[in-house]
């Protein structure tokens, strides 16, 4: 979330083909009103998909884990992650998303055990802004922002008054900003840092427009602009490559420290041995190699 808020994420994710996913039953719904983390109210549609894995329990009764999650990498990940937590007699029932607002607000209500798909920042703000008491039970992984090209193949060749693709949202837009005056391309106020805005630029000597949009949509906007700041689960399903970006957040900086992906439980429910047992298949050394060979450096564990 890989948000900090990270919004309205809608955003057609890949599906591939994944270690530990059976193909049992899948069913979608649609939720058509859902509310940016910014506070702004969008038409998209948030689609929700179903899969379980229901792969035998090595012994006992299966005790099943709801978890809602966007469907690259997250999805995939727990996909991964199914095999493990059938050994320990439990099946995972993820439900997919392709926003940021449902699977918090499914959480709350208690539709969901669990979620995987935004980081700390993004939690916390969606928390004060909403009244929910959401917390995070482990920190898996994050994924670099990047700067990709669009009508302009190279930030050398940025022209006066380029335009810049950012997400629209508080804590996206300002690791995209960090990202931008790494490369030398603006300059912040000092100590704007992790909650910096576009009112925080003091210096932009390429006088570079910023089009703010929902984060999941930036990758379909990428022909309207020179460049684009894309988060990296988006990025990975529109086809992007790490290896293909102009620019990538340094694994040292602070957006990357900060911006670990997290699974996110109801305040309370962080020691349950359901959520324990999540947690501890996640950060398997199947998992782990799982996301080294996937996604070649879009997705790096934290563990």
């Amino acid at each position: 979330m890989r948000k900090t808020i990270c919004v309205l994420a809608a955003a057609a994710l890949l599906t591939g083909s994944l270690t530990g996913c059976s193909g049992n039953g899948k069913t979608e719904t649609t939720a058509a009103q859902t509310t940016a983390a910014g506070g702004e109210t969008t038409a998209a549609q948030a689609e929700t998909k179903e899969v379980t894995n229901t792969a035998p329990a090595a012994s006992g009764e299966v005790k099943k884990i709801i978890i809602g999650a966007s469907p690259a990498p997250h999805a995939e990940i727990l996909r991964a992650a199914g095999d493990v937590l059938a050994a320990k007699g439990y099946e995972l029932d993820i439900k997919e998303y392709v926003d940021y607002i449902q699977p918090n607000l499914a959480l709350e209500s208690g539709d969901l055990d669990a979620n995987y798909f935004q980081h700390l920042p993004y939690l916390e703000s969606f928390n004060e802004e909403n009244g929910t008491k959401l917390v995070s039970a482990a920190s898996i992984h994050y994924e670099p922002f990047g700067i990709y090209a669009g009508k302009t193949k190279s930030l050398e060749e940025l022209a006066d008054g380029a335009t810049v693709a950012v997400p629209n949202d508080t804590s996206n837009e300002a690791r995209a900003l960090l990202l931008l005056e790494a490369q030398g391309l603006i300059k912040l106020k000092e100590g704007a840092g992790l909650t910096a805005t576009k009112n925080d630029i003091v210096e932009n000597p390429k006088n570079i427009k910023l089009y703010e949009v929902e984060a999941a949509q930036i990758p379909r906007s990428i022909d309207d602009v020179d460049v684009a700041v894309i988060n990296g689960n988006y990025a990975i399903d529109a086809g992007f490559k790490v290896s293909d970006a102009l620019a990538v957040e340094d694994s040292q900086s602070i957006a990357a420290t900060t911006y670990g992906n997290v699974i996110a439980v109801q305040e309370g429910r962080e020691n349950e041995e359901a959520i324990k047992a999540l947690i501890e298949a996640l950060e398997s050394d199947e998992v782990k190699a799982f996301i080294e060979t996937t996604y070649e450096g879009a997705v790096v564990p934290l563990y």
